[in-house]
């Protein structure tokens, strides 16, 4: 993740604490999100022969209908710092601060298909009983891993998919 959104990720994040509103900011952050990705926004902010000023009220106009003020400002400060392509890690980061803040932890389980919702809340009871913490977990489908599943709790990463096994199959057999 660029610097970057680090660096905006925490300073909204000290600001919404400030102001006691961490889960406002994090619905405005997607809003923010939203606003600027949308293809026709998008067309807007990447042309260089549109004026920055009309370029960031242009932003401000997506986002005073649904945002509020406080998106309109930072989707100004985004758009005017040609940093609109970082929303998704300022998101990323700024729910990594909250979730470390409210004790949380953050799992992403991947799998070859989409795991069934009761399995799921099975591996998130699961984890959070091992970790003695809430678990937020996330799933994806990486249709590549074949089966089983690529857990990840931050930097660690627990690997029993099939196309890991595989793999270390065939270097066995290619050593022997």
């Amino acid at each position: 993740m660029a610097g970057a959104a680090k660096r905006y990720a925490r300073a909204i994040f000290e600001l919404a604490a400030e102001q006691d509103q961490l889960e406002a900011w994090a619905e405005r952050l997607v809003a923010v999100r939203d606003a600027l990705a949308a293809p026709e926004a998008r067309s807007i902010f990447a042309n260089p022969a549109i004026a920055m000023p009309r370029r960031q009220e242009a932003a401000a106009e997506l986002l005073e209908a649904t945002a509020g003020r406080e998106a309109v400002n930072l989707g100004k400060l985004l758009v005017g710092a040609r940093r609109i392509d970082d929303v998704d890690g300022i998101i990323e980061e700024y729910q990594a601060l909250a979730d470390a803040r409210a004790g949380r932890v953050r799992a992403v389980a991947t799998t070859a298909v989409p795991m069934a919702r009761a399995d799921a809340d099975t591996l998130r009871a699961s984890l959070s009983r091992q970790l003695d913490r809430q678990v937020r977990l996330d799933t994806r489908v990486e249709p590549a891993i074949l089966g089983g599943l690529v857990l990840r709790i931050g930097d660690r990463v627990i690997d029993a998919s099939v196309a890991t096994r595989l793999q270390q199959l065939r270097r066995r057999l290619a050593g022997v």
